[in-house]
């Protein structure tokens, strides 16, 4: 639990003091990927200093939501609770929220491979899902992301995954895309995929330019038309294609 109460008896109030200090729900949504050792954690999290990493999970192993596992009979591995996997859709429908107000990255800022992870399973629509299997990277991280009847299944492939991340799934993806910060144009559907493709935004290095058309309907986020980020520019706008003979280049993410 949180060092001080709010001294409110509310629902709401509670969840906060559960979950609402700073760096808590990052580490939930870690731990939502998958069983965490202390070091994956502190990788995925470099800002994080280790004295509130520490008290951090002592927090969310008091308040029920994180325990302490053995890892194949050596070592101890930090996972959510049953109460803790509950946040599963919150932690989804806030990474939906705050999509509409990401606006460009700032300098410094890092895709690690369980925030890209969540990303994918934040913009997924089960609904409206494409049979895919590709590999997706972004700067240094790559995931491989398969798609089966409106199932999704994301394995971590740089940096390797964790000790409890899964095994590589057998044989070659259909495609291999590659992209920099200004994917999240394909997925709020600023641009099309062929225009993603000439800015630039995203590149497919191995297989059919036409599997991006299933992978934008299979990972969208439709933003609000207009509204300002407070990161800078505005979210759900379209953006132009480029005049013949320009492109836009995208910096690395990493």
């Amino acid at each position: 639990m949180a060092a001080r109460s709010y001294g409110q008896y509310c629902g709401v109030t509670t969840a906060v003091e559960l979950i609402g200090e700073r760096w808590a729900l990052l580490i939930v949504r870690d731990l939502l990927v998958g069983p965490r050792r202390y070091t994956d954690l502190k990788q995925g999290l470099p800002r994080i200093p280790t004295n509130i990493l520490s008290t951090r999970l002592k927090e969310l192993q008091e308040g029920g939501v994180v325990r302490r596992a053995p890892l194949h009979g050596s070592g101890l591995v930090y996972e959510l609770t049953p109460y803790g996997q509950a946040l599963e859709p919150i932690v989804l429908a806030l990474g939906r929220w705050g999509f509409q107000a990401m606006g460009d990255p700032d300098e410094g800022d890092v895709v690690t491979p369980d925030s890209l992870t969540m990303a994918l399973r934040t913009s997924f629509r089960p609904d409206r899902a494409r049979r895919l299997d590709v590999e997706l990277h972004v700067g240094d991280v790559a995931l491989r992301a398969i798609v089966r009847d409106g199932l999704l299944a994301v394995t971590q492939l740089a940096p390797p995954a964790p000790p409890v991340g899964g095994a590589v799934p057998p044989g070659d993806p259909e495609a291999v895309i590659v992209a920099g910060p200004g994917i999240r144009h394909l997925i709020a559907g600023d641009v099309t995929p062929a225009e993603a493709i000439a800015q630039d935004l995203v590149a497919v290095v191995r297989g059919d330019e036409r599997i991006l058309d299933d992978f934008a309907q299979t990972f969208h986020i439709a933003p609000p038309r207009g509204v300002a980020s407070p990161r800078g520019g505005t979210v759900g706008r379209r953006i132009p294609s480029p005049s013949k003979g320009s492109t836009t280049k995208e910096q690395s993410t990493s």
